[in-house]
């Protein structure tokens, strides 16, 4: 075990406090309060990214997760209401495959989690996949208060990790702002009778009434999923949990707030050891916060985490037992013509994944996906423009609160392609190998099955064309902020609003 394991303190119950910013987790109210005037300076530093024309988009089919091939994306299902009007319940969190692909979970607002599983049947057949259908659903949090604080704390599902599977049963990590929980997901499809101290129904005999004993036996019955928590890990985090990550070594994770990252173990819920903490002596130093962290795929002692700031630290917890101490800092340097007001919201970086070969890892703030390599810390081998157009509405994205939104990414099977959401129910599609990118729609309008999905294509400025939509008319409350792959097949899980997208290549 890393050598932070050497220092531990148990967990004090002490009570929760509030979050730092309880929906903009990002650089305090004080440093966005005026606008800089011109030619005056500021902490926060951002450039363009390169790599792509700026709204750029080839309405091409995209290489696929086998890479390589040209494949066209097909609607295959859609879960969820069709209400327009959309409680705040149901609205999505998160989205998740797991390991083998064959189970797809989801959380939401109310802290209800949905697992759905594919069709085994249709596995099989070259011509068709299995569709995805309801397997469980659970009560993950409930609702919570903390009177010392006056504060709520919200049931919504931030995060849902799987763990690799090692028996018949199932187990996954789902948190909300403060409780991290393991779940157990189990089938039962027997059920014992016969009973000598137990009526059928459940209802205790008279012992005195026994004259003999009999053998229980299992009986067939139909299948039951069963969701029960094994572990509830508390009491750890002042600020509100943005990410969980399981370490390559399935015994450990981490999880990281505002200000801080935890390593637990999964067999202990009474302590986790502490091996970032960010947080200044004097709050009002604060100049940044954590947005993500995540474990390299392979390297168990390797982690990175984000910032506000648009920088990713790189630590090895070989190297001391609190990571405070970056091994690498991945950041690229600001082009100063292109400083502006919103310099350092839109370069905050929302969500970091590392590529299943564990070389690159992938960032996404407001405006674009960087694909950075590990050995190459200055700037980013690569960047793609997810909706560059948006740079002219910026000041009206700030006053909506949009410009916040926290838009999450995913690599495709084999590193090839990545996927990110954009508003108006669009997401986008980059192909590493062959430049090319598209931008397709979630819609119930393209909803029979088989359906291909046209590219579509945003007209920033000047006349617009046949098929183009302008920039003036997308609407900024449909957006789609988590989006999933299947790890070793052309499925992709799209979460809009309420709804739950399914496309997959057209075989």
């Amino acid at each position: 075990p890393p050598s932070c394991w050497l220092f531990c303190s148990p967990l004090l119950p002490s009570p929760l406090t509030p979050a730092l910013s309880p929906h903009r987790c990002h650089p305090p109210p004080s440093a966005l309060s005026t606008p800089p005037s011109p030619g005056e300076g500021g902490e926060f530093r951002k450039q363009r990214p390169r790599g792509t024309q700026q709204g750029h988009h080839l309405q091409r089919n995209m290489a696929g997760a086998g890479g390589g091939n040209d494949i066209q994306w097909c609607f295959s299902q859609v879960k969820g209401a069709v209400d327009d009007d959309v409680a705040e319940a149901d609205i999505i969190s998160t989205v998740e495959f797991n390991h083998s692909g064959e189970l797809l979970a989801t959380g939401d607002k109310g802290g209800r989690v949905v697992i759905f599983q594919q069709e085994q049947e249709n596995k099989i057949q070259s011509h068709s996949r299995g569709e995805y259908n309801v397997y469980s659903t659970f009560q993950s949090h409930e609702p919570e208060f903390d009177y010392l604080k006056s504060l709520e704390i919200e049931e919504k599902i931030n995060k849902i990790r799987w763990l690799p599977q090692k028996n018949a049963a199932q187990f996954l990590l789902s948190t909300n702002d403060k409780t991290i929980k393991l779940w157990k997901i189990s089938e039962r499809d027997k059920r014992p009778e016969g009973y000598n101290l137990k009526e059928e129904d459940g209802r205790y005999r008279d012992p005195t009434t026994v004259t003999t004993l009999r053998v229980p036996v299992f009986r067939p019955m139909d299948l039951m999923v069963e969701a029960s928590p094994r572990r509830i890990f508390a009491n750890a985090h002042t600020y509100h949990i943005n990410s969980i990550s399981i370490n390559s070594d399935y015994e450990t994770y981490l999880s990281a707030d505002d200000l801080r990252i935890n390593l637990w173990h999964l067999e202990i819920t009474d302590r986790s050891f502490n091996i970032v903490d960010i947080k200044p002596a004097n709050m009002e130093e604060l100049t940044e916060v954590i947005t993500a962290a995540e474990f390299h795929p392979n390297s168990c002692n390797t982690f990175v985490y984000s910032s506000s700031k648009g920088t990713i630290r790189l630590c090895d917890m070989r190297a001391s037992a609190l990571c405070d101490r970056h091994s690498k800092l991945f950041e690229e340097p600001e082009d100063p013509s292109n400083r502006s007001f919103f310099s350092e919201i839109i370069s905050s970086i929302s969500d970091v994944k590392f590529s299943h070969s564990g070389r690159y890892m992938m960032t996404r703030d407001y405006l674009s996906v960087k694909i950075w390599d590990l050995n190459m810390e200055n700037r980013p081998v690569e960047t793609y423009q997810v909706h560059e157009y948006l740079r002219s509405k910026l000041c009206s994205l700030y006053e909506n609160d949009c410009i916040f939104d926290k838009f999450e990414c995913c690599w495709n099977g084999s590193d090839s392609v990545v996927m990110t959401g954009s508003y108006n129910n669009f997401f986008r599609m980059f192909d590493r190998n062959t430049k090319r990118d598209i931008t397709l729609e979630a819609s119930r309008e393209n909803n029979k099955p088989r359906t291909v999905l046209k590219p579509r294509k945003v007209c920033a400025s000047g006349k617009r064309k046949k098929d183009e939509i302008s920039v003036d008319s997308l609407d900024f409350n449909k957006k789609i902020l988590h989006t999933a792959w299947h790890p070793k097949e052309n499925i992709i899980a799209v979460a809009t609003t309420n709804n739950l997208y399914i496309f997959q290549d057209k075989v």
